[in-house]
């Protein structure tokens, strides 16, 4: 009786250590100064692939644009998380894509109508509308977060002012892990002479709006290109890569419609193709594509870190 006993307590010890406290994975993006970033950002023929989240990597029970969802992100691949930055009535720089709020939290109407302490009586949605225990984010809180584990690609949405961005990304000493968005040639010139230290996401599809930009002050090596949301000519790639310029390629929309469709393995074929970060709505299913095609080619980075979490 005693060994039955023995025997069935090893077996229960066995299953919790197998299932119960099951170790997960963190793909860590770590950087020290705002000049390893760039040096990481700008390509080379070592450039190893990313997945950006787009607008965090929302899923069932995860929520748009904050930290538990972008926790979540991280434990599938290394993520650029691009997340959206909007401004509360009390001038609050508070995470949100749309401007109401009816459909990713329990409030209704702009988000401009509310205080800071206001937001905070609400709870987020998820992509099923469900309500979630997570709350509107700030800016401050997000960045601090960030440290030492993901890029972030700071969307910001209309009417936010670019000085109270730089302004929150140095408070928070963000430099290292912070690329702001832009598109058009004038908002990044004005990012470029706010904070010429930061790399900047700009809309460029070739020579013509990549010179346009360096006429007002942009540096070519602090641009990463937005190409769309469909495959540029390769022409596109290989102008901006002579450049030294990488490229983000848009899928969310038609392009994860297509790959859900027929298999996953187009995201790997974009990346063959020339693009080196794909912005997906499909962050997991793409994010694995792009480990496989970073181990079949060999490529590795010391900024990359896989630790491993309970």
């Amino acid at each position: 009786m005693f060994q039955n006993k023995s025997l069935w307590l090893a077996v229960l010890v066995s299953f919790i250590f197998s299932f119960g406290f099951a170790q997960e994975n963190e793909y860590l993006l770590k950087f020290k100064t705002s000049k390893e970033l760039q040096k990481f950002l700008n390509y080379s023929k070592k450039t190893i692939p990313l997945v950006s989240a787009h607008r965090g990597g929302p899923t069932v029970g995860f929520p748009e644009n904050c930290t538990p969802t972008f926790a979540n992100a991280i434990k599938y691949n290394p993520t650029i998380v691009e997340t959206d930055i909007a401004l509360s009535k009390d001038s609050v720089l508070v995470m949100m894509h749309d401007n109401t709020l009816d459909r990713t939290t329990t409030g209704t109407g702009v988000i401009e109508g509310y205080t800071y302490k206001e937001l905070q009586e609400l709870f987020l949605k998820d992509t099923e509308g469900k309500v979630t225990p997570y709350k509107i984010e700030t800016l401050d809180q997000i960045l601090q977060w960030g440290k030492g584990k993901v890029i972030y690609n700071l969307d910001i949405k209309k009417g936010v002012p670019m000085q109270m961005i730089i302004d929150a990304v140095r408070r928070n000493k963000a430099e290292a892990y912070s690329v702001i968005i832009t598109y058009t040639a004038t908002q990044a010139a004005e990012a470029a002479k706010l904070a010429p230290d930061l790399m900047i996401s700009v809309s460029a599809r070739g020579k013509e709006d990549v010179e346009r930009m360096e006429k007002l002050g942009v540096k070519a090596n602090k641009m990463i290109a937005f190409v769309g949301t469909s495959e540029p000519k390769p022409e596109v790639y290989e102008y901006l890569h002579s450049r030294k310029i990488s490229c983000i390629l848009g899928t969310m929309g038609n392009l994860d419609k297509s790959a859900a469709a027929k298999g996953d393995e187009l995201y790997y074929k974009l990346i063959t193709n020339g693009a080196d970060v794909l912005s997906s709505d499909r962050n997991v299913e793409a994010g694995k594509q792009l480990l496989k095609y970073a181990t079949d080619k060999k490529l590795k980075s010391k900024h990359i870190v896989i630790k491993k979490i309970k």
